[in-house]
């Protein structure tokens, strides 16, 4: 059997999980009330910091989903997310609107990487 390992475990939710070599992120939110940039910053810097937990990191994630609260931040959430990707190892990635969990958050991102 395949072992799993559950990092930052709460009653509800881990904020990741591995199994078979495969690092599966909770969605990542910013701190309530900033500017989308702010967030999207604050979100890929989780991402940085899970992924590294995991034995991973940015140039092996498969796949992102990205949650804007309003498409109107489009651009502004792909200039930092732009600027943050590894060039060359751009994932499968797909991008939504949808009403996140507050009203407070503008952007959520859910990654799934390889491991190194």
């Amino acid at each position: 059997m395949s072992e799993i390992k559950r990092i930052e475990t709460g009653p509800r939710m881990s904020q990741a999980v591995v199994h078979n070599g495969t690092v599966y992120l909770a969605g990542q939110v910013g701190k309530p009330d900033e500017s989308v940039t702010e967030q999207t910053r604050a979100v890929l810097a989780q991402v940085d910091r899970l992924l590294a937990e995991c034995g991973s990191d940015k140039t092996r994630i498969l796949s992102a989903q990205i949650w804007l609260a309003d498409m109107a931040d489009f651009a502004e959430m792909n200039a930092v997310w732009d600027a943050w990707v590894a060039p060359g190892h751009a994932p499968a990635r797909a991008t939504g609107e949808s009403a996140l969990a507050t009203p407070d958050y503008k952007v959520e991102i859910i990654v799934v990487a390889a491991q190194n």
